[in-house]
């Protein structure tokens, strides 16, 4: 059934990929930025572009009105070097700041213009690469919680993540926690510390992540659109791994060498808890409800084929 989508944050690493898929599959797409700027980047997508302020009730609700979408997704982050300046593991409560008021404040927004315009097809980003419930085994599925990270400054991104959850679920739409991003416009702030040898394997390197390119993450999008699917999803690749597995073959891929290896007592001042735990700790996540339910099928199976072909 061809639809009406709103995609709210359409210019993002994922929304620059999901957009042309929708539109492919011959949905109509209104797509949204904070930037007037970025308008012709989503019209030469083919999508009829907005700008809406995603923290604005008024904003979003009149935006969501005029589109009269049949579907909405909320694909809202603010982690751009432009938003957010570079990546910073140690502090990530400034770092994810915008994004967790998206995740909370934003979410809201989108919720209540969806019930007045009747849009109960409601999709949300969620993430799960590596912050899993930290007992247990080492791949987590939707029945499991993500890590609230109580302490660390991840955990107010953590706290975002399962408002999240919690709303849109309840509101009887689909969260879909996505794996670690990699692909176009997310390989270069990846590889660029691994080149760099900056990104070091911590302790054993043990904690395990899951990763999932950006295309792959699109058309599972797509498809929990199309059957209006409810719940958590994990999407993710089929190899979750550790990162004493992962980041050497990163770095090999990169044409990098391979990366050092730093005691946790020493990489904890230096990138800080969340870091050290990720690389330690990290619990990833299984994709067997999504393929089973959503009928998903993987471009890239496995990081292992992702980085190559990105890096090749």
């Amino acid at each position: 059934m061809i639809m009406r989508v709103f995609v709210a944050g359409g210019t993002g690493v994922l929304g620059r990929r999901l957009v042309p898929q929708l539109l492919a599959r011959g949905h109509q797409v209104t797509a949204t930025t904070t930037s007037s700027s970025k308008l012709d980047l989503l019209e030469k997508l083919g999508a009829e572009a907005v700008v809406m302020d995603g923290l604005d009730a008024a904003s979003v609700g009149e935006a969501v009105a005029k589109a009269r979408p049949e579907a909405i997704v909320h694909q809202m982050t603010a982690i751009s070097v432009a938003h957010a300046g570079k990546p910073d593991m140690k502090h990530m409560d400034r770092w994810f700041a915008g994004t967790n008021r998206l995740r909370t404040e934003g979410t809201d927004h989108l919720l209540a213009a969806a019930e007045a315009t009747g849009v109960t097809n409601f999709v949300a980003q969620g993430y799960g690469a590596w912050n899993g419930i930290r007992t247990g085994g080492w791949v987590k599925t939707e029945q499991d919680p993500v890590d609230p990270m109580t302490g660390t400054p991840a955990e107010p991104g953590m706290a975002a993540i399962g408002h999240v959850e919690e709303v849109v679920v309840k509101a009887g739409g689909a969260v879909l926690r996505y794996g670690w991003f990699y692909g176009p416009g997310a390989m270069e702030d990846l590889v660029e510390p691994v080149r760099k040898r900056q990104f070091p394997v911590v302790g054993g390197g043990d904690g395990y992540c899951s990763w999932v390119h950006l295309d792959d993450a699109a058309s599972a999008t797509v498809l929990a659109v199309e059957q209006q699917a409810k719940g958590v999803f994990d999407i993710v690749d089929d190899e979750p791994a550790p990162a004493n597995v992962w980041l050497p073959y990163l770095a090999e891929s990169a044409g990098a060498k391979r990366p050092m290896r730093f005691p946790s007592w020493l990489a904890r001042p230096l990138a800080g808890d969340v870091a050290v735990m990720m690389m330690t700790e990290g619990r990833g996540f299984s994709n067997a409800k999504a393929k089973r339910e959503l009928g998903w099928e993987l471009r890239y199976p496995s990081w292992r084929q992702g980085f190559k072909a990105e890096l090749a």
